[in-house]
C-alpha cells in the first residue's frame, strides 16, 4: 500500500521615492497575480541544466567561509566560538556550482544525505536521523510531514547555515539530526542589480534577476526584489517541471535605533508526469531489477502542483549599551494539488506480471503563523563581560487535506501500461479520507555565554516548550500534549590564537500521537547530542577548519508493532549514532577557494544491531575553485560527492544494495568584461548510474551526465 500524502534616522520631511518603488510594486504585484500529497510517494529528479540565466551578483567577495552565526545559540558568535558543528553554504558556492534548490545545497553539505524518494518529495538525514527543522532567519517549526514537497529555490537567500546535532536552544522540537537555517537576502546601501540566463540539458531554461536599491534620497528606506522563472523537461520519461519564484523586501529606518523590515516570498512549482512512489527494486525470484535511468511509473495525466507563500514583518530596535530587541511575525501558506499514479507489487522477471495500479487525487492546505521576540546583549559580572540572549516564541499550524481514491485500485498492469504512461485516468470517487488537525507550540528560551577566563567560555541555556495538537488524520487521533525543558551546555577553550577546543551537550524532544496496544499515546520522542572537537583559523582567518566526535540518541520513536483487530498499534524504539567528522572551508591561497568535509558514522538500535542501513556510513563532500593567475578572468573548479554503500532488506533473504559511488562535477566561469560573465557547469561527469535513495522499498535513478551554460550580468 502506498503511503498517503499528508501533505521556514528619520527624515525631517516626507521621503521622496525613487523609480525603483515602481519596480518593486510591479514585481510584487506580478508575484501576487502569478501565485494565483502526506503519505503518497512521488519522485523528483535533479533536472539537469544546460544554459541558465542567473542574476545574482556571484563573486568571490564572501568566498566559501562565514564568520558569524546565531543559528545554534541565538547569540551572534563566530563559528569558533560556537561549541557545535556548523556548516555554511555561501552565496558564492551556490553560484559557482548552480546549487539552485535546497536539494542541491544539502547534497553538498558535510554529513547530510538527501533522500530523493520521489520526484517531488524529499527527506533529509544527518547523523542517522531525519532533518525536520527548517528555519528562515532563525524562525520556523518542524516540517508538517517530516519531508519537503517541491523544491525550495535558493535564489532568495544569501547563505544556508546547517547546525548538526540536536538544536536545543534555537529549535523548539525536532530530532537530534540538524537544523537548516536559510538567511534571507537584504537590501544593500547602494543600487545593485544582476540577472542571469541559464540553458541546460533536457531543454531546461532558467531566468533570474535580483535588484536592490535605496528608495529615497536619504537612504532610510531600501528595497530588494528577486524573481526566478524556470522550466524544462527531464531525463525521466514524461516528467517536466515549471517553477516561478518572487521575493520582495523593504527596510525602513523608523528612527536612529529602529529598523522595520517587511517582505513577502512566493513560489509556485508545477510538475507533470511526476512519480508517486518509484520503481520496484527486485523480481519475484529475488534478483535485482535494472531499468533504464529514465524509467518512470507515472501516468500521462499525473501532475503534482505545490505552492508556497509567506509574509513577514521584522522589527529591530537598539536598546543602548549593546542591547538589541528583535521581533518577527510571519504567516505562511502551503498548498498542494495532485493526481498521482502509484505502482505496487513485485514483477515476474520473465513476464513482467505482478504490478498493480493505485491511482489517487490529493489536495492539502497548510497554514502557519509564527511569532518570535528576543533580546540580546552584554552584561558585566565579576569584572568580566558576558553575553546573554533570551526570548519567547509562539506558533500555530493547521492542516486540512483530502485524498480521493481512484476507481480501479488493484488493476493488474501489463507491459503496455506499467511504465508507458498509458494507464487511463479514472474517476477519483471510489472513497475519500483525509485530515484536519492543529498544532500549537509555546516556547521560552535563554542562553548565556560566560567568560570564565580569558581563554575559557561557557555557553549555557535552555528551551522550554509546550506542544499541543488536536484533530484527526485518516481516522487516527492527532491528540497529543507534551512539554519539556531542553538544556544546552557548551565549553570552548582557546588553546592558541588560532585554535580552540570545545565540547557540548544538548537535548530536544518531539511529541507523537501514535498509540500503544492499550490506546494510550506514546510518550514524546527524546533526542540528545553530545560532541567534542576542535576549531581553528588558517591564513589570517581566511579559512577555517574543524573536527568533532559525536553521539546522537533518539529514544521512543514510534514503530508499527502489530494490529489489534483493525487498528494498528505502536511501540517505541531506540537508536544511537556515533561518529566523527572533519571540515575545511575558505580561501586556501590567493584565488583558491575550497570546502571539504568527511563524515564517518555508525547507527545501531538498542540491541547493538546496525540500524537505518539506508544511511551511508561514510560521506565525502568537496568543492573547490581556482582563479588562474595567468588568466585572472577565468575561474575553474570541481565538486565531488562520494558515499559508501547502502542497503535495505526488502523481505527475508532479499536485500537491495547500492554500491559506493562518487559523483563529479566541473565548472568554469569567464568574465567577459566588468559586467558580463559566462559560466559552464557539467554534472555527473562520469555518467554514473545509481539509485537516489533506499529510504523506501522503491527507488529511482539519479540524473545522468548533464550540463548548463549561464550568461550573467551584474551592475
Amino acid at each position: 500500500m502506498p503511503r498517503r500524502i499528508n501533505t521556514s534616522v528619520p527624515s525631517s520631511s516626507h521621503p521622496r521615492l525613487r523609480p525603483l518603488v515602481l519596480a518593486l510594486s510591479l514585481a510584487l504585484g506580478h508575484a501576487g497575480a502569478a501565485s494565483a500529497a502526506d503519505e503518497a510517494p512521488v519522485t523528483a529528479p535533479d533536472a539537469a541544466v544546460l544554459p541558465v540565466i542567473t542574476i545574482t551578483g556571484a563573486n568571490d567577495q564572501n568566498g566559501y567561509q562565514a564568520r558569524d552565526s546565531d543559528s545554534a545559540s541565538k547569540l551572534n558568535l563566530t563559528l569558533r566560538e560556537t561549541p557545535q558543528s556548523v556548516s555554511v553554504v555561501t552565496r558564492a558556492r551556490m553560484d559557482d556550482f548552480r546549487l539552485d534548490n535546497v536539494n542541491d545545497v544539502l547534497a553538498n553539505t558535510t554529513g547530510v544525505t538527501v533522500e530523493k524518494v520521489e520526484t517531488d518529495r524529499t527527506y533529509y538525514v544527518a547523523r542517522g536521523f531525519d532533518i525536520i527543522n527548517f528555519q528562515v532567519d532563525g524562525v520556523g517549526t518542524p516540517l508538517v510531514f517530516g519531508n519537503m514537497m517541491g523544491k525550495l529555490d535558493t535564489a532568495l537567500f544569501d547563505r544556508v547555515d546547517i547546525v548538526r546535532g540536536a538544536n536545543g536552544l534555537a529549535a523548539s522540537t525536532g530530532n537530534p539530526s540538524a537544523t537548516v537555517n536559510f538567511i534571507r537576502k537584504r537590501p544593500g546601501p547602494t543600487l545593485a542589480a544582476s540577472a542571469g540566463l541559464t540553458l541546460g540539458s533536457w531543454d531546461t531554461r532558467r531566468l533570474d534577476a535580483d535588484m536592490s536599491s535605496p528608495l529615497n534620497d536619504s537612504g532610510s528606506v531600501k528595497g530588494r526584489v528577486v524573481v526566478v522563472s524556470q522550466q524544462g523537461d527531464s531525463y525521466l520519461d514524461r516528467y517536466a517541471t515549471r517553477k516561478n519564484v518572487a521575493y520582495g523586501i523593504v527596510e525602513a529606518k523608523l528612527g536612529s535605533d529602529t529598523l522595520l523590515s517587511i517582505g513577502h516570498a512566493w513560489q509556485d512549482n508545477k510538475s507533470s508526469g511526476g512519480m508517486w512512489g518509484a520503481l520496484p527494486l527486485y523480481y519475484t525470484d529475488g534478483s535485482p531489477t535494472n531499468y533504464p535511468s529514465g524509467t518512470n511509473t507515472s501516468a500521462n495525466w499525473s501532475h503534482w502542483d505545490n505552492k508556497t507563500k509567506g509574509s513577514f514583518a521584522e522589527l529591530n530596535h537598539q536598546l543602548g549599551q549593546g542591547w538589541a530587541l528583535k521581533s518577527t511575525l510571519s504567516h505562511n501558506k502551503e498548498s498542494s494539488r495532485s493526481k498521482l499514479f502509484y505502482v505496487y507489487g513485485t514483477p515476474d522477471k520473465a513476464t513482467g506480471d505482478g504490478l498493480f495500479s493505485y491511482p489517487s487525487a490529493y489536495r492539502s492546505d497548510h497554514s502557519q503563523t509564527l511569532f518570535d521576540i528576543g533580546a540580546s546583549g552584554q552584561f558585566t559580572l565579576a569584572g568580566r563581560q558576558h553575553d546573554l540572549a533570551f526570548g519567547a516564541s509562539w506558533s500555530r499550524s493547521r492542516l486540512d487535506d483530502l485524498s480521493g481514491y481512484g476507481r480501479g485500485i488493484g488493476t493488474p498492469l501489463t507491459a503496455a501500461t506499467d511504465f508507458t504512461g498509458a494507464y487511463p485516468q479514472p474517476e477519483f470517487d471510489d472513497r475519500f479520507d483525509g485530515s484536519t488537525y492543529e498544532d500549537v507550540r509555546k516556547t521560552v528560551y535563554a542562553a548565556a555565554r560566560f567568560a570564565l577566563a580569558d581563554k575559557v567560555k561557557l555557553l549555557a541555556g535552555f528551551n522550554a516548550t509546550k506542544a499541543d495538537s488536536t484533530g484527526l488524520s485518516y481516522g487516527s487521533s492527532k491528540q497529543k500534549s507534551a512539554s519539556k525543558t531542553s538544556p544546552y551546555v557548551g565549553l570552548v577553550y582557546d588553546v592558541a590564537p588560532q585554535l580552540s577546543l570545545y565540547t557540548s551537550y544538548t537535548e530536544i524532544f518531539s511529541p507523537q500521537s501514535e498509540q500503544d496496544i492499550n490506546g494510550v499515546a506514546l510518550d514524546p520522542i527524546m533526542g540528545s547530542s553530545a560532541e567534542a572537537g576542535f576549531k581553528g583559523d588558517l591564513f589570517d582567518g581566511k579559512a577555517s577548519f574543524s573536527g568533532a566526535i559525536f553521539r546522537a540518541r533518539q529514544n521512543n520513536t514510534a514503530e508499527q508493532a502489530d494490529m489489534n483487530g483493525a487498528k494498528t498499534y505502536y511501540h517505541g524504539i531506540d537508536a544511537e549514532s556515533t561518529g566523527a567528522e572533519v571540515e575545511l572551508s575558505g580561501e586556501l591561497s590567493k584565488g583558491w577557494m575550497a570546502s571539504a568535509g568527511f563524515t564517518r558514522l555508525k547507527v545501531e538500535d538498542s540491541q547493538g544491531k546496525a540500524a537505518k542501513t539506508y544511511v551511508p556510513r561514510r560521506l565525502l563532500r568537496m568543492s573547490t575553485t581556482y582563479r588562474l593567475p595567468a588568466v585572472p578572468q577565468l575561474k575553474v573548479g570541481a565538486n565531488l560527492n562520494w558515499q559508501s554503500d547502502i542497503e535495505r532488506e526488502q523481505e527475508p533473504g532479499v536485500v537491495t544494495r547500492q554500491d559506493s559511488y562518487a559523483v563529479l562535477g566541473l565548472m568554469a566561469r569567464y568574465e567577459i568584461n566588468r559586467n558580463v560573465t559566462l559560466a559552464l557547469n557539467l554534472n555527473n561527469v562520469t555518467d554514473k548510474k545509481y539509485l537516489t535513495s533506499l529510504y523506501w522499498k522503491q527507488a529511482y535513478y539519479a540524473a545522468p551526465r548533464n550540463a548548463s551554460a549561464t550568461l550573467s550580468w551584474t551592475y
